[in-house]
């Protein structure tokens, strides 16, 4: 299929690891511009060093101020037709280990910089009747999942936002949607492999096994499948869906909705 990414500009967060640099990798595959940004400066170029002339870098935290400052500067006066809103998420814990330091930090590092980020991308989209908003948060907003309180809690709160702000402007030609992924073989789950075997005293492997049997399909999921779903919905060819928030997780949600 033609997703017509080609010459578009797009903003990548987390844009060197994970889920964020398989979508870096997919969408200049497809032809298509990045400004890419993550906090190691070394991967950044890395990045660039394979695509010179199609990929600009911020090394930056997302949460902070003068990395949305920069990311604004470099856009400049140029149309900015999708963001992969995308970062990591608060360490794993269960609730009554949390303190209110940890919600503090958790709403500052999962919600406070994407709303910010997004009041700030959405005036620049709205001139050309045009923009792709994808935010990747977790399959913990349809079935909460255990020693990941802040997750839980935290991700649940940017599915309201989302929802409700692509009512408030769903004549603009701007869409927001949510992927939720649920266990793919990034670094993330590996930590999380090794958080529920320190508190649970069981080895790591036995851990990894009994997560791949709760999905339906009996296996981890890879940033690259995730990739291609996360590039159709910052394509011309989503423009009908939009508020939605849909579960990338081999099934293991099980309720009809997930």
């Amino acid at each position: 299929m033609e997703l017509g990414l080609k010459d578009q500009l797009f903003l990548v967060g987390g844009a060197t690891s994970g889920f964020g640099k398989a979508i870096s990798q997919m969408l200049l595959a497809e032809g298509a511009r990045i400004i890419a940004v993550a906090r190691t400066q070394s991967n950044l170029e890395e990045l660039q060093a394979k695509n010179p002339e199609r990929v600009e870098i911020i090394a930056g935290d997302l949460s902070s101020e003068d990395t949305l400052t920069q990311i604004i500067d470099t856009i400049g006066d140029r149309q900015i037709h999708g963001a992969l809103i995308n970062s990591g998420g608060p360490p794993a814990m269960p609730v009554m280990s949390t303190s209110i330091d940890d919600w503090d930090n958790a709403y500052k590092s999962v919600v406070r910089w994407k709303i910010q980020l997004t009041q700030a991308l959405v005036p620049l989209m709205k001139p050309h009747q045009y923009g792709r908003l994808l935010y990747v948060e977790s399959v913990t907003v349809k079935v909460p999942l255990e020693n990941m309180v802040l997750s839980n809690s935290m991700r649940l709160a940017m599915v309201g936002f989302v929802k409700t702000l692509s009512q408030e402007i769903g004549d603009s030609g701007i869409t927001l949607n949510v992927l939720g992924p649920g266990y793919h073989e990034t670094q993330r789950m590996i930590n999380l492999f090794n958080k529920n075997s320190e508190l649970k005293g069981i080895p790591v492997e036995e851990v990894k096994a009994a997560f791949k049997k709760q999905t339906a399909v009996g296996s981890l999921g890879h940033p690259d499948e995730f990739a291609s779903l996360a590039c159709w919905f910052l394509s011309p060819v989503s423009k009908y869906i939009t508020g939605q928030t849909v579960s990338v997780d081999g099934g293991l949600v099980k309720g009809t909705m997930g």
